[in-house]
Order: structure tokens, then sequence, then C-alpha cells
């Protein structure tokens, strides 16, 4: 899952601002403990009702995007959808003064930056504009003080309309056929499938009015570029001074909601922020394309037809449930949905209505669903409450490396024994099974990593991936930046690269696995393999000299 778009601004009439109830000011917040501190007994969670209201407007801010959806950022802010697999850039958002009014000035720069979002207990716009909304820009912006309670007040007024205006615009429109005739063709067969999975024909009208065969999805699942990226180089752009800052905020903008959130499924509201703050920059990317047009299309084009068609039928059965309209259902051409880019299938098992509003909505400006489903997701898959995701730590002289790896899953007492400490010299804490974990070799950064750092896998297994949600979490609670340096000196390896470091090790005897171009724990092994016969450090680093090595025979 990944992860992994818009920020409404609604501008509001004097006359509508007047006939507004003045609601009471909330009060403020209880202040979250830091991990792992254990909170507090008989501590109540708040009703579900409860929602923040939004802190003072922010000024000109950047936007930085990392992963899945970052050169989306970039392409789509002309041409309207975005992807999930994408490098950086940078957008830089200057507003005007004054409420209501600002002007969006975008740069694509090599180096990014993202940005906060105006979080807000709103959802996403209506295809038309309503009495409480204008066509807005695609970015934050400014946005002018209101009284205490608009937001809330007015983000209600707005959800009503929206289900209304949603579902009286998809009821009156018929269901246009694709121009595709081999396309039309598949749909009328995929339909009697879904019928046979319990889709009603109002669902498949409604779902695929309008649908049209996406030839640019299609082109991107084909045609995905390779980023060959440094551990290091993406851990400067995931967890960067920006991004750390905007998680600060955002968790001190939602503080209460994520208390609750903490205390009922049990997950560190900093690892839920980071999570967020990856996967879509605080909600500044959540996606643009249409998920039902999306999953069909790729579905049709066969190349991984099964998993697309089963992500199609979960998308419908969202749709019957009534948790959003057909065509508010938008996310990442490749089917990443929300703020925290769950899947369908994902969130039909894992999504939480936590707004109490009766809907699981990860798609609006409000993030509270997606959040809980995101702890929630974490918790069912055995998150650990208390337990470091990771800890740095320096390993001793003469240490067998041959121990290194997330294979070796051992009690501290054996790695004090071996030597092993804290990067600041403290003994190795008990949290359970650990590894140690060397993900540049020798010269890099190591890690204690114990189950919560598998439980992360699951949500995306890259290591980069995880160590960045891992060490993210650790930055915006307040902890400090790696210690030790890595071998910025080295490049990553291409996926050329890598399928003939793989071929080599197999010549050499190393290696009798396929040849697939991923370093994962089969190959780290084979490295090792092949570095102990060489007498070098066998820390299972695939490095560029070690793969000139081995052409050298």
């Amino acid at each position: 899952m990944s992860g992994p778009l818009r920020t409404s601004i609604f501008v509001v009439t004097v006359a509508a601002l007047l006939a507004l109830p003045i609601l009471p000011a909330l009060a403020a917040p209880p202040m979250i403990s830091p991990l792992p501190s254990p909170r507090p007994d008989g501590v109540r969670a708040a009703e579900p009702a409860s929602v923040e209201a939004p802190t003072a407007p922010r000024s000109g801010v950047l936007i930085e995007v990392i992963a899945a959806a970052a050169i989306e950022a970039a392409i789509e802010a002309a041409e309207g959808d975005v992807p999930s697999v994408a490098p950086s850039a940078t957008l830089s958002v200057t507003p005007s003064a004054g409420p209501g009014n600002s002007t969006l000035t975008v740069e694509v720069l090599p180096a990014i930056e993202d940005a906060p979002t105006e979080e807000t207990a709103g959802s996403r716009s209506p295809e038309t504009p309503s009495d409480l909304a204008i066509l807005v820009s695609r970015r934050p912006s400014v946005r002018g003080d209101v009284p205490p309670g608009f937001a809330t007040r007015a983000a209600e007024l707005r959800a009503a309309e929206l289900r209304t205006n949603a579902e009286a615009a998809d009821a009156a429109v018929a269901p246009a056929r694709t121009r595709d005739r081999e396309f039309n063709a598949w749909i009328n067969g995929f339909q009697a499938r879904a019928r046979a999975a319990g889709i009603t024909q109002s669902t498949l009208e409604r779902a695929f009015a309008g649908i049209q065969l996406n030839n640019r999805v299609l082109e991107r699942d084909r045609n995905q570029a390779e980023f060959s990226r440094a551990l290091w180089d993406y851990l400067d752009s995931a967890v960067s001074a920006t991004r750390i800052r905007n998680g600060r905020d955002a968790q001190a903008e939602w503080r209460t909601t994520l208390g609750r959130i903490e205390e009922q499924f049990q997950v560190e509201a900093e690892v839920v922020v980071a999570v967020w703050g990856l996967e879509s920059a605080y909600g500044a990317t959540r996606g643009s394309v249409d998920i039902v047009e999306a999953m069909a299309s790729l579905a049709y084009d066969g190349r991984r037809r099964d998993f697309f068609e089963e992500q199609l039928i979960a998308a419908l059965q969202i749709l019957q449930s009534g948790d959003t309209a057909p065509r508010n259902m938008v996310g990442s051409w490749a089917g990443a949905m929300g703020h925290t880019q769950f899947m369908p299938t994902s969130y039909l098992e894992f999504a939480q209505d936590f707004s109490g509003d009766g809907r699981r909505d990860i798609w609006g400006d409000n993030p509270v669903d997606a959040l809980a489903s995101t702890a929630h997701y974490l918790a069912e898959h055995g998150w650990t409450y208390g337990q470091p995701w990771g800890l740095e730590v320096q390993l001793p002289d003469g240490f067998d490396y041959r121990l290194a790896g997330e294979q070796e899953r051992i009690g501290a007492a054996f790695w004090n024994a071996q030597g092993v400490r804290l990067i600041n010299g403290d003994p190795i804490p008990e949290h359970g099974p650990a590894s140690i974990l060397l993900p540049a070799g020798a010269e890099g950064v190591a890690l204690v990593v114990y189950n919560n750092f598998r439980v992360i896998e699951r949500y995306n297994p890259a290591d980069a991936y995880v160590i960045a949600i891992g060490h993210l979490s650790d930055r915006i609670n307040g902890g400090p930046a790696f210690r030790s340096d890595w071998p910025r000196g080295d490049r990553a390896l291409s996926f050329g690269e890598r399928e003939e470091l793989q071929r080599l090790l197999l010549a050499s005897g190393h290696y009798s696995e396929p040849i697939d171009g991923i370093i994962g724990p089969i190959t780290i092994a084979a490295v090792r393999s092949y570095q102990d016969a060489i007498g070098v450090t066998p820390d299972g680093y695939a490095s560029l000299s070690l793969l000139e090595r081995l052409r050298r025979g």
C-alpha cells in the first residue's frame, strides 16, 4: 500500500456568514506525551463529534512530495491527475493578501520542500460550486479570519449539500458509453461479474457513467520510470526540515483527535502523522485520478488484470456502501486514495468512520477518518504500543557482520553481550526480539530494529520507506537526527546493474535464485557470502565497488 489532493478554499458571502449561528469556541486540547512513554490511566476520549478548529492562516509555503506522489505534483498542476511513483518536485505557492483572495505561483525546482495543508472539518468540494464554495486554486492559500466555530458549522452544511448534490447528479446522468468498442465490450463482461459479486445495477450505472478508457493511466503503468536513489538522498527529502516542521504543526493542530486515535488504537500519534506526511505531504497531494476509470482501464489492459479487477470490485463496494460518490472517489493512477493512500481493498478492511458522520471519508479535506484508518491498519498488523521501530546503534570493533540482517531476531541481552550499544553509549533496551540492520553497509548508519519495523513494512516493504517513516516520526516527536554519516560518495545501482550483480553472483556460486534485480534478503546473503570468500567485511552491502570487483572475476 502506498502509498501514498486538493486543499479546498471556501469563501462565504457576508449574508451566509451572518446566517450562521455563533458556536462556542473549542476548549484547548490536552497535550500528547512522547513515544515511548505510556499514557496516563483514566484518560477519557472526547466525544466523537468533536473536531479541531483550524489554526491561524498560513502564508506562502513550499510543498515537498516524494516517492509515490512526487513527479505528479509538478506534472498534474497543468494536466489534472497524479500517479503514485515519482521523484521529488518543489512547488512554491505564494498567496496574495486579503481573505479569500490568492494568486498561485508554481515553480518546479530540483530540490523540494513540502507544506502543511489547511486542515478543516470539510470535505472535497463538489464538481458544481455550492452556496458555500467557489472554484478554488489547486494548492493551499491564505484563509481569512473567521468567528469561532465557523469552520465546523460551514463544514457540516457543506458536507450535507455535497451528499445531496452528488447523489442528485449521479442519478440524473445516464450511463454514457465509452467511445472504445473493445473497452465497452470488456465493461459489459465485467459488469456481469460485478453483479455476481453483489454489485447492483444502479451502482454500476452511476459508477460507469461517462467512463472512458484512460490511455494516460495505461502509459504510466507500462512505462514506469526507474528511480534509483541512494537511501540517504531519499531520507534527505523524506525527513527534510520542512517536512519535520510541517509534521509538528499538523500534530499540534490535530492533537485532540490524534490523542483520541492513539488511545483507541494504541498507535503513537507521531507515527500516524509521519505516514500522513510521507504519503500525501499532510494532505496536499491526495491524487485526482478517477479511481473507477483508472481501475477499469488497468483491468481491461490485462497486464495485472486480476489485481486491478479486484480493486475495481472493491471500489464499487465502497460506492455502494455510500461512503462517497463516484466522481469524488479520486486518487493516484494506480488506485491509492486519500490522505494516507489506501488501496480500495485495504479501505474495505481497515477504513474507519472516526468523525461519526456515518461515512468513512478519506478523500475530503478533513483527515480524521484517514488518520484513524491508518492507526487501525497498523494496529491490526501487530503494532506494539511503546516499542520503538528502531534505534541508532554503534557496533564494536570486531563485530561479526554475519549476525546483521532481519533474519536474526534476538533479545537485547545478546546484542549487549556482543558489545553493541546505543549511539549515546547506553545499553540496548529490551523491547522483544531485535535485529541489527545495516542499510548502507559497515560505513553507514547502524540500527537495532524491533517488531514495529516489520509492521511498517506491511504498509510499504521497502527498507528506505520504513526507515523514513520511523525516523520522521522520531523527529516530529523531538528526537535527534542520525549521528552517524552515510557513504555519500556511493551511488545507488541501477536496475540493470542489480541484475548484473545477481548474474555474477550466480556465476561465482553464491546465488541460486531467479535474476530479478531486487536486492532483498537472499541477494544480501549472497553478497555477504561473496564478501566472506574474498576476505572483505561481510556486511551484505551491494555497492558499485563490489560490482566492479565481481566484474574483474
